[in-house]
């Protein structure tokens, strides 16, 4: 599907961004690749990565400025909405400007992608939505509710949306990985907020993957959830530095003990199939057409990080650490 299109990467210099762009240019054959992001150094150091690959474009922008979405949409057929701010403890001090990026900006780009004319949409959610407890899960459930909701609102025009919600990603900016490792070099003790935590995980190629294979499955309101296993923070923590003295510190402002995917209310409209969920729409009208195969879950059931049934043992996350860390 994907093969000589024209795809925009909302956020395209974070982490999701640069792995999306290299899996693109080496797998998905597109006619070219626009890349928006309001940082000119991270987009520098971005173009430094890659070279002058014809199909690259760039544009300094923000999502919050409509305008500057629509010339960057202008010809695209799809896109991959990854913008946002992200920090859940500096969501709880910086309120309002989470709501302009996470919620105002959404819109945003949900208004540019129908009056240009874009085929489909992905966005990309969080585990922080689901039951949301912090400002930063709020907005983005919020953004989850408006981009199921933008495919009735975008009325006779051809413009699909869906969501995309995963957990904590292996190899991001500003993992835990190379934080602990600093830690034991220095033989300090290794901080863990709480004893008990458990997250979800998943690393940069599986999330990528996991996108491009909804733009071939979508109908247009779903929300995909992936299956994935769930770690110990201290099984974490001693598979990185082995032997390194371990310090509870107390869970901080908006942090959760465990992560949810999908909440037991979503769950009688949540299908099992394949390697993912599917959340059926709360409101439809626009034609939607629910999946022609996947099992209903059962009755009461949450995807929560603390009573899901795929785990990581310590010889998984020693090798994913050596893999992605």
């Amino acid at each position: 599907m994907l093969k000589g299109s024209s795809i925009l990467l909302t956020g395209g210099t974070g982490s999701f961004g640069k792995a999306f762009i290299s899996h693109a240019l080496a797998e998905l054959d597109p006619a070219k690749v626009i890349v928006l992001s309001r940082d000119e150094l991270k987009q520098y150091e971005a173009r430094k990565e890659f070279g002058d690959d014809p199909r690259l474009r760039w544009f300094i922008g923000d999502i919050r400025d409509r305008r500057r979405l629509e010339r960057a949409m202008r010809g695209v057929d799809y896109v991959v909405h990854a913008a946002a701010l992200k920090q859940v403890d500096t969501g709880e001090y910086n309120a309002f400007e989470f709501v302009q990026t996470n919620v105002h900006g959404s819109q945003n780009v949900i208004e540019a992608a129908i009056d240009c004319g874009v085929k489909r949409v992905v966005a990309l959610s969080t585990d922080k939505a689901s039951s949301p407890i912090n400002l930063y899960g709020a907005t983005k459930l919020c953004a989850d509710r408006m981009f199921i909701s933008a495919n009735h609102y975008a009325a006779g025009h051809p413009t699909r949306f869906c969501v995309v919600r995963y957990g904590n990603v292996m190899g991001s900016r500003g993992s835990v990985i190379p934080f602990f490792r600093a830690l034991a070099e220095r033989g300090e003790a290794l901080p863990i907020t709480d004893m008990r935590m458990t997250r979800f995980w998943i690393t940069l190629p599986q999330a990528v993957r996991f996108v491009v294979d909804s733009f071939e499955q979508m109908n247009g309101g779903e929300l995909y959830v992936p299956r994935i296993p769930s770690m110990r923070l201290v099984d974490l923590a001693r598979v990185i530095a082995p032997g390194s003295p371990m310090k509870e510190i107390g869970v901080r402002p908006g942090e959760k003990l465990h992560e949810e995917m999908i909440a037991p209310d979503d769950a009688r409209r949540t299908l099992l199939h394949g390697d993912r969920y599917i959340v059926m729409p709360h409101i439809a009208g626009w034609g939607y057409e629910p999946p022609a195969e996947g099992v209903a879950v059962p009755e009461g059931f949450a995807y929560r990080s603390d009573t899901n049934d795929l785990w990581l043992n310590d010889e998984d996350l020693r090798a994913l650490v050596e893999q992605h860390g």
